[in-house]
């Protein structure tokens, strides 16, 4: 993996813990989502339309991502309002590499070594902490997570090939466009609108400039590696957000779920070789 996408990856990572914990801890993080979009599009509107210049092949993989942006961010928003971030980030972010990878081996016939069949048996058992062995617990939120890392894996294949025919900027927001407008629009249609004025504030606006730029440094390092590293140390995120969620959030993560999230982390690394 070249060190230029290596940077810009890690980068990524960081700025995606940061927004996640922005939105975790709004008083509605689905209306602090919808106003998170709308201001992230806003804000790169210009500069989206200063770059203009694409291949009007990207219009099918642009129509695809925007699709799955939707699903993710209307999940992301009912996660964090039922479950703790220290939950649903590492088993979302976690399993979402392992899912690129099966997808590369078997539709698409890559293979894949020792180190990464090891990786997946880290991530599971970094998952299996997170979640707890208590049976049934959390199962319906486990389960929401895992539909989460199922649409971050399914876009990051489908612009893996779209960003090959425009720039990262302009490319990401044409994609967000649509999922800012529908998520609004949806939750308006619910009655949200004293929702969203209640969390027109600077915080879910700054968690929706930093997602962006987040976003738009891994289809960068995507331009310069293949999917699977970069979502591996994109993922090191994992361990950023799990440890910060109790001293921001008042989350109570006990050490075995801080423990699931490293391991969790170690086995993205192995993916990643």
């Amino acid at each position: 993996m070249p060190a230029t996408a290596f940077a810009l990856a890690l980068g990524a990572a960081f700025l995606h813990a940061s927004w996640n914990l922005l939105l975790a801890r709004a008083r509605d993080p689905e209306a602090a989502t919808a106003v998170a979009l709308v201001a992230a599009v806003a804000v790169f509107a210009p500069v989206a339309a200063a770059t203009w210049e694409l291949d009007r092949r990207v219009w099918p993989y642009l129509a695809a991502t925007a699709v799955l942006e939707l699903a993710y961010f209307a999940l992301l928003g009912a996660a964090y309002r039922r479950a703790e971030l220290s939950f649903v980030y590492p088993i979302s972010r976690g399993l979402a590499p392992v899912l690129v990878l099966v997808v590369g081996t078997v539709a698409l016939g890559s293979g894949a070594g020792g180190a990464q069949a090891a990786g997946v048996v880290l991530v599971g058992a970094g998952v299996l902490l997170v979640r707890g062995l208590g049976g049934p617990r959390g199962a319906a939120d486990a389960a929401l997570a895992l539909t989460i890392a199922s649409c971050i894996a399914a876009y990051t294949l489908v612009d893996d090939r779209g960003i090959e025919h425009a720039g990262a900027i302009l490319y990401l927001e044409l994609a967000m466009i649509p999922a800012a407008v529908g998520y609004a629009a949806g939750l308006l249609a619910l009655g949200g609108r004293p929702r969203i004025r209640a969390e027109l504030r600077p915080a879910p606006a700054l968690a929706g400039i930093l997602s962006f730029v987040a976003y738009v440094l891994v289809l960068e390092a995507l331009e310069r590696a293949s999917p699977a590293p970069v979502a591996a140390v994109r993922e090191t995120s994992v361990v950023i957000a799990t440890a910060l969620a109790a001293p921001l959030l008042g989350e109570r993560v006990a050490r075995s779920r801080l423990a699931g999230a490293a391991l969790v982390v170690a086995g993205i690394a192995l993916l990643g070789l």
